[in-house]
């Protein structure tokens, strides 16, 4: 319950809208596809460099939300939405909830000062 309630939390927080997730639930994808996708805007709130989506991307591994994809020669720079992050998105009807301002601070503690 904890787990899901971190990856829930960390869905709120970061900037991605359902679409991001929709995108990566059909195909995998790297940081550098995604940041160079047309419709990037469409699927955050705000713009992000390749090295901060890929920070967020990381964070999200970390929570169980999406999963490194596996070729033939091991684990790749793709990334796609684990069994997880699908019931995750179930929780809910439509657009990901903005997060208020208790959720952003307690988000940041979790992500950057776990250990307080």
């Amino acid at each position: 319950m904890r787990a899901l309630n971190r990856a829930r939390q960390a869905m709120c927080c970061l900037p991605f809208l359902r679409s991001f997730y929709d995108e990566l639930e059909h195909k995998a994808m790297s940081s550098t596809q995604l940041s160079q996708q047309q419709n990037w805007m469409a699927m955050s709130r705000k713009p992000l460099s390749q090295s901060r989506t890929e920070d967020d991307l990381i964070w999200l591994i970390q929570v169980g939300v999406l999963r490194r994809e596996v070729d033939g020669q091991g684990l790749t720079e793709r990334v796609r939405l684990t069994p997880m992050g699908r019931d995750l998105l179930d929780y809910w009807d439509g657009e990901i909830p903005r997060p208020n301002v208790l959720q952003v601070m307690h988000h940041w503690l979790r992500r950057h000062r776990p250990r307080l």
